[in-house]
């Protein structure tokens, strides 16, 4: 089991949730975290004990972001005007190895930031190996030719556990996906409850 792999499924069991809804989840089995004390009475999270998971959560689904690159985003969310919480995902949503994610093109959140680095997408046809590159509307994201028949794409691709969002327009048969417009927490398909707003009442008192 590669490292990322581990890291994927020790954040499920963690939070006590299938964060990606993904059907080999360890959490389907048995919902106790992780280590030789997963398994004692879960105690009443406090107020701070509930934004930290929140934050975690979502930190944890994009790969597993560090602090400082989540922090950066959030600082980032905090400057532009509106509601925090929903820039907050937007942001996070127009990462190049979330968008890949979405587009189906990987089958997991850790695969696609491998796949970017490695160099097979390009953005507007030229190639791009950083997955914190942020995707702008109308973008179009796509496989490089030569790495359109690559296992995990044909896995991908024809994975029935998720569905591609309609803030992104794909293609399967070009391998290609246009960013149509950045989403709000709504038009998100997690598969559990992400709640933005106390990653930022986290924030605002730490």
């Amino acid at each position: 089991m590669t490292k990322r792999t581990s890291a994927k499924y020790k954040i499920d069991r963690r939070m006590g949730e299938n964060i990606w809804g993904r059907a080999k989840s360890p959490v389907n089995r048995r919902e106790y975290g992780p280590g030789q004390h997963g398994q004692r009475r879960k105690q009443k999270l406090s107020d701070f004990g509930t934004q930290l998971r929140a934050k975690q959560k979502l930190k944890g689904y994009y790969g597993d972001l560090t602090e400082k690159q989540f922090r950066r985003i959030y600082g980032e969310a905090e400057r532009v005007r509106g509601d925090t919480g929903e820039n907050l995902i937007g942001l996070l949503e127009r990462r190049l190895d979330a968008v890949v994610y979405r587009a189906k093109f990987v089958p997991t959140i850790f695969a696609a930031r491998q796949f970017v680095n490695h160099g097979h997408i390009e953005v507007n046809g030229k190639r791009v190996n950083i997955a914190s590159y942020r995707v702008k509307e109308g973008d179009v994201v796509s496989i490089r030719e030569r790495s359109r028949q690559l296992a995990i794409v044909m896995e991908a691709v024809a994975l029935a556990e998720r569905d591609v969002p309609d803030y992104l327009e794909v293609d399967h048969n070009k391998m290609t996906a246009t960013f149509v417009r950045t989403p709000m927490l709504g038009d998100v398909p997690y598969a559990v409850v992400m709640e933005p707003n106390l990653v930022v009442e986290y924030y605002a008192k730490n």
